[in-house]
């Protein structure tokens, strides 16, 4: 009877101690958990932007000048025509904001420039040199006499501002290729010095300067793509047209009085590089 009994006991202590072995070794098997989805940065074109650019522009000014009398009007020397050189550095800025609608980007920027583009020539009213003398200059004898009266004529557009919608397609999610076209106004400055002899064959000249501001239009296309960060850099060529400056100085003490008639029909090619930052960062995808 006590053997069955302590048997019985001896039993029922193994099968404490080991359902007691299983439990621990199930609290301390490792759990595993599901892992986070990925996080992907998306760039997207939809922000406002600020940036700089540099370049340079080959300006033309198609320029006619002819002389007149200043007291009766008449005409006194054939038209000269010809084609002014205005090229140099352009600098500048430009602010922005696109929207993207898939793999298209529309927007609208503002830039102004300042630049160093100039040129200049240089007109004759022709005077016979034999006999002395002519509709010119009046003077047929001394040292004025068959001397030419000229004028100096220099030109510069000192700055322009475009206003231009902007139209793209990405050909990468983060590169785009764009046209461009809209307004152009820029500042035009026109002088010289007209030269002459008064009736008393003293040597005369007057310096003139004119300051234009021209409406016209602007058509370009480009490519921006992103460097990095909210950074972008962009390769842009324009073409502007500011149509037509216009003048009429005058040297009043020569002999004749003389008005030299100007009109210069003004374009311009620029190519430039910039860069733009964009604000807001890019949009985050969890997959």
């Amino acid at each position: 009877m006590r053997a069955s009994t302590f048997k019985a006991i001896a039993t029922a202590a193994f099968a404490a101690m080991a359902a007691s072995s299983v439990a621990s070794a199930a609290d301390i098997a490792p759990r595993y958990t599901k892992a986070p989805p990925p996080v992907v940065e998306v760039w997207t074109w939809d922000k406002f932007y600020v940036g700089g650019n540099v370049g340079y522009s080959w300006g033309r000014s198609d320029t006619s000048g002819t002389f007149y009398n200043n007291l009766t009007g008449v005409q006194l020397s054939p038209t000269e025509s010809g084609i002014i050189n205005l090229d140099g550095f352009v600098i500048g800025g430009q602010v922005g904001k696109n929207w993207q609608y898939g793999n298209w980007v529309v927007g609208v920027e503002l830039d102004g420039q300042w630049t160093d583009q100039k040129g200049g020539r240089g007109f004759t009213c022709v005077t016979p040199a034999a006999p002395p003398g002519g509709i010119c200059n009046f003077i047929t004898a001394g040292p004025g006499a068959g001397v030419s009266p000229t004028t100096t004529f220099n030109q510069h557009i000192e700055w322009f501002v475009t206003l231009r919608p902007r139209v793209g397609m990405l050909v990468t999610p983060s590169a785009l290729l764009y046209v461009t076209g809209g307004l152009a106004v820029a500042g035009i400055n026109t002088d010289g010095v007209i030269s002459g002899f008064t009736p008393a064959q003293v040597p005369t000249s007057v310096a003139w300067s004119n300051d234009a501001t021209k409406w016209g239009w602007v058509v370009g296309a480009g490519v921006e793509a992103r460097l990095g960060g909210n950074w972008t850099g962009k390769l842009e060529g324009l073409y502007m047209d500011y149509g037509s400056v216009s003048g009429s100085p005058v040297l009043l003490t020569s002999n004749p009085p003389l008005r030299f008639d100007y009109t210069s029909k003004v374009t311009d090619v620029v190519l430039r590089a910039g860069v733009n930052y964009h604000f807001g960062g890019p949009v985050v995808a969890k997959y």
